[in-house]
């Protein structure tokens, strides 16, 4: 990595465990145990649009440095060693959207 530690509302392009390509991934774990675990919460992000899916975010073209029209998986959070992360984030999201992005992931795991 090219910086020190990732950062919680940042997008990165990761290397998914038991997935064939790199994908981007939006930070959701906070930034005190970004800074000193080897692990981080990740939320991936698809390019691939699945219908009204209720935990599913649209990200619009540019918004968090992506280039196309996407959606955060928030059903499928998962944990990623800081290792798999390429480079340097492409961008951060504003705190409306990870706001929407926590709300999408608690209704994932039915939780207040």
């Amino acid at each position: 990595m090219s910086r020190d530690w990732p950062r919680r509302g940042e997008i990165w392009l990761v290397a998914v465990p038991d997935e064939a390509k790199r994908r981007p991934c939006l930070i959701l774990s906070a930034d005190w145990l970004n800074q000193y675990a080897l692990d981080v919460m990740v939320v991936p992000i698809t390019s691939v649009a699945r219908g009204n899916f209720p935990t599913r975010v649209p990200l619009p073209a540019g918004e968090g440095g992506l280039r196309v029209e996407s959606w955060a998986k928030c059903d499928q959070v998962t944990t990623v060693n800081k290792i798999r992360l390429v480079d340097s984030p492409f961008g951060q999201l504003s705190a409306p959207r990870m706001r929407e992005i926590a709300d999408a992931v608690r209704m994932a795991l039915d939780v207040g």
